[in-house]
């Protein structure tokens, strides 16, 4: 049984930013405190080279002031000096800023990879539902771009924004010192000026860049699902309907993104509009003091440097800004991604199950996937150990669930699933699963190789064993005619097999594994009947010895069962060996006379 959602599938991190910005900040300090000491080495690194930057106008100062008239030999030696200083400042800024680049990267590209490792794994802990509702292209984008946004982050606060503002502290404060207080009341007036305009305007622009970043999402997330389905879209000619759909995606995705670029453009220019206020208000009063001559030229052209050193790092810092608002803003949905609460979750301190004689019991289980609809409704059985039960019944009975509740995909809400008295809600959901083998009606393939495919069972199987369990499963001959056997790639989701070849590497997969539990989900629906028989055979072999639940939609596959339920409604409505339930002339006998003769009663 399939269950889908009814409603079209959304993002579920698709909401507004619940944290703030410091919280956000504050949530990713652990990961780069770990790496305490290249944090303090390179923020020494960055203020070592402001330091630098400042003292480059201080020294043009110098130089300019020395081109007085003079003997020949003074001018040629002082200017000398000062020029080899000049340019040895310049070096060591670059040095110091490729020295802080040197010994940060571990530390930025280390806390990247464990945030976008824990993510990773806090996805697959993330419940079936939650799968089957997600959009993989959105997802994938929130991913991608929160991973970019720890390291803009690091590099925009740490080593851009905080020296920035170091730096424009160290500049007025040395138009305080060497000039009088205007110098420095009009340097700071247009700092202040220029970040309140920018942190206000930045603000009211990062709902129009969030809004952008969620129409990119969908727009990915249509393109996605289209090629995923790229058969489905071909059976039924819908080329251009695919293409419309991503079209008003991205039409959509444009009109965004063009109001974002008009707020940037207003950004912009006030940002300019401030900076060159300041410029000319300091320029008016230097050339003042120069022609009143309170100020040498020199320091003119120190005034002028300092402006220019400080327009450029604000400009930027505006720049720098709006980038940390929007990392930020790419972080909180990755960090929404990770937080996002695990529907089936092991308890605290849950042992590993303990495997004896596999005995299943589900006891009055009842369970529903919302609560509008029961799909189980107090179902009660056991499975001795080394025996099979088959469950048969009309689709929408409740077979598949029962699979998915041994597996523990969704806990139960009433009664109770227990492998050798042990509720499966108690043990780890880790070694319930390596305690279980599946072979799915549906069997996906990842887009590697048949051997990788069939090794996926137990990675580190020999090739020995991973051929064994090819012959045990009737597909080794195939692969072995193939012109790169076991290393022919599959395709996507394993569409260059057939449904018949794809089912026997899910069943070899499954027999490599060697599981004491077994689950078969209709596994020889996609082979032809020579295959069926012969594979039929092998799993009825494997079986011996193992506890098996057979979920049956052809009778014939499951007579020689030690026991057959028959579900509908969500009950087991009858119970027996295959002769037994003909005997009783009830659901199973009418099942088993339509198939008989072409009907197909349980699909």
């Amino acid at each position: 049984m399939r269950r889908y959602a009814a409603s079209a599938p959304t993002l579920p991190d698709q909401r507004e930013a619940q944290r703030s910005d410091a919280q956000t900040l504050k949530k990713l300090w652990p990961y780069l405190w770990q790496y305490r000491v290249r944090l303090i080495l390179a923020l020494a690194c960055v203020m070592l080279a402001k330091f630098s930057n400042v003292g480059v106008p201080m020294l043009l100062k110098r130089i300019v002031d020395s081109l007085t008239p003079s003997p020949t030999t003074a001018v040629l030696v002082v200017p000398l000096g000062l020029l080899v200083a000049y340019g040895l400042l310049r070096l060591s800024n670059s040095a110091l800023t490729e020295l802080r680049e040197l010994i940060f990267a571990k530390a930025t590209e280390g806390a990247a990879r464990r945030i976008s490792l824990q993510v990773y794994r806090h996805l697959h802990a993330l419940s079936l539902r939650f799968h089957l509702e997600r959009q993989t292209g959105g997802m994938t984008r929130d991913i991608e771009r929160g991973t970019r946004a720890v390291q803009s982050l690091i590099s925009y606060s740490l080593y851009s924004i905080l020296p920035t503002l170091f730096e424009v502290g160290l500049v007025i404060g040395l138009l305080a010192w060497q000039f009088d207080a205007i110098y420095a009341g009009i340097a700071l007036a247009a700092l202040v000026s220029y970040i309140i305009f920018t942190v206000i305007v930045t603000d009211w622009r990062t709902r129009f860049r969030r809004r952008m970043n969620e129409l990119d999402s969908q727009a990915h997330s249509t393109a996605v699902d289209a090629l995923l389905n790229f058969e489905t879209v071909k059976y039924f000619g819908n080329e251009a309907f695919e293409a419309q759909r991503y079209d008003r995606s991205l039409e959509q995705l444009r009109l965004a993104a063009l109001h974002s670029q008009r707020t940037l453009s207003l950004l912009n220019t006030g940002q300019q509009l401030i900076v060159a206020l300041a410029l000319i208000a300091m320029l008016w009063r230097a050339t003042g003091d120069v022609v009143a001559g309170h100020i040498s030229l020199g320091d003119l052209v120190m005034i002028n440097a300092f402006m220019i050193q400080l327009y450029v790092p604000l400009n930027f810092l505006g720049v720098m800004y709006r980038e940390l608002k929007q990392s930020l803003v790419d972080l909180d949905r990755l960090f929404a991604l990770q937080e996002r609460p695990c529907e089936i979750a092991d308890a605290p301190g849950a042992p590993a199950l303990q495997v004896g004689p596999a005995r299943v019991v589900f006891d009055a289980v009842g369970f529903g996937y919302d609560a509008s609809r029961t799909v189980l409704d107090g179902v009660s059985f056991e499975i001795e150990p080394g025996q099979t039960l088959a469950v048969v019944g009309p689709s929408g009975a409740g077979k598949s669930t029962l699979a998915r509740l041994l597996f523990r995909f969704y806990d139960v809400q009433s009664g109770a699933v227990r492998i050798d008295g042990q509720d499966v809600r108690d043990v780890t959901q880790d070694s319930l699963r390596r305690a279980i083998g599946v072979v799915p009606q549906d069997t996906v393939l990842f887009n590697d190789t048949i051997g990788y495919n069939i090794a996926y069972g137990r990675p580190e199987a020999s090739r020995d064993e991973v051929e064994a369990a090819a012959r045990a499963a009737r597909i080794h001959d195939f692969i072995a005619s193939l012109p790169q056997g076991y290393d022919t790639p599959v395709g996507e989701r394993g569409l260059k097999l057939s449904g018949g070849e794809k089912q026997r590497v899910a069943i070899a997969r499954t027999l490599l594994k060697n599981p004491p539990i077994l689950i078969f989900d209709e596994a020889t629906s996609a082979l032809d009947s020579a295959n069926e028989r012969a594979i039929q055979a092998e799993l009825q072999r494997v079986s011996q010895g193992r506890t098996t639940l057979v979920i049956a939609h052809r009778l014939s596959t499951i007579v020689n069962a030690h026991t057959i339920a028959v579900m509908a409604g969500g009950r087991i409505v009858e119970r027996g060996t295959h002769p037994e339930l003909l005997a009783m002339g009830g659901e199973y006998a009418r099942l088993w006379h339509l198939q008989q003769q072409g009907g197909g009663g349980a699909d």
